[in-house]
């Protein structure tokens, strides 16, 4: 701790955009994982619920299931899109699904573009901060007396490094994090799209044997 706090005061100003970079990240990884995860849903018990719906003739029965989550959970609100347009053609039903597949996604992915620029944001900053602070230590060394110069630039320089590894140790986990949440985002919309096409299958599966009746 107390390495973290010399690196900061070290660092000089040129610290203050990067710990602010940091606190945001922190702040929108945070909301974003709490929202992804609230958004995922037991895909294996939602479409078993819904088939045996449809097959017993009963669709309303996984509408009113389905209600309650579909608000929070993507793959819900999908299905539930699909099932009100169930008595329609199947490209509306498909239309349906793939509109509300379309609202989902930026729900998922909101302020997630943030996360990138900000580890960007520290990195440029520490750079900065560390050629400010170069450019400092090489007036002072001009100025410094002849028996000084040595100490003054090296002080200088490992002052100035100060700011590149702030911004590098603030830019490395705000990227791995950004990676990780994409990851999750991908997986749930693979999901939904693995979800609706097999609603839709059903769907028209159910069409077919009741014409057949």
């Amino acid at each position: 701790m107390s390495k973290i706090i010399t690196a900061i005061q070290q660092g000089g100003i040129w610290m203050a955009p990067i710990i602010l970079a940091f606190g945001v990240a922190l702040a929108i990884a945070s909301e974003r994982l709490v929202a992804i995860m609230g958004a995922k849903s037991n895909k294996t018990g939602v479409m078993k619920s819904v088939q045996q719906a449809i097959m017993s003739g009963n669709p309303n029965k996984a509408m009113q299931d389905l209600k309650p989550v579909a608000g929070k959970q993507a793959l819900p609100a999908v299905l539930l899109a699909g099932l009100n347009a169930a008595n329609r053609s199947d490209k509306e039903v498909e239309a349906a699904m793939e509109q509300a597949t379309l609202e989902q996604f930026p729900k998922l992915t909101k302020r997630m573009p943030y996360l990138p620029m900000l580890a960007n944001v520290a990195t440029l900053s520490g750079l900065l901060g560390t050629i400010i602070g170069l450019i400092d230590a090489f007036d002072a060394v001009a100025n410094a007396p002849a028996e000084k110069k040595q100490e003054f630039l090296a002080r200088g320089i490992s002052t100035a490094m100060y700011t590149t590894a702030g911004g590098l140790v603030v830019a490395i986990p705000t990227l791995i994090i950004n990676a990780v949440l994409t990851q999750i985002i991908t997986g749930i919309m693979d999901e939904v799209d693995q979800g609706a096409a097999e609603l839709l299958n059903r769907i028209r599966e159910n069409k077919r044997s009741q014409a057949a009746k």
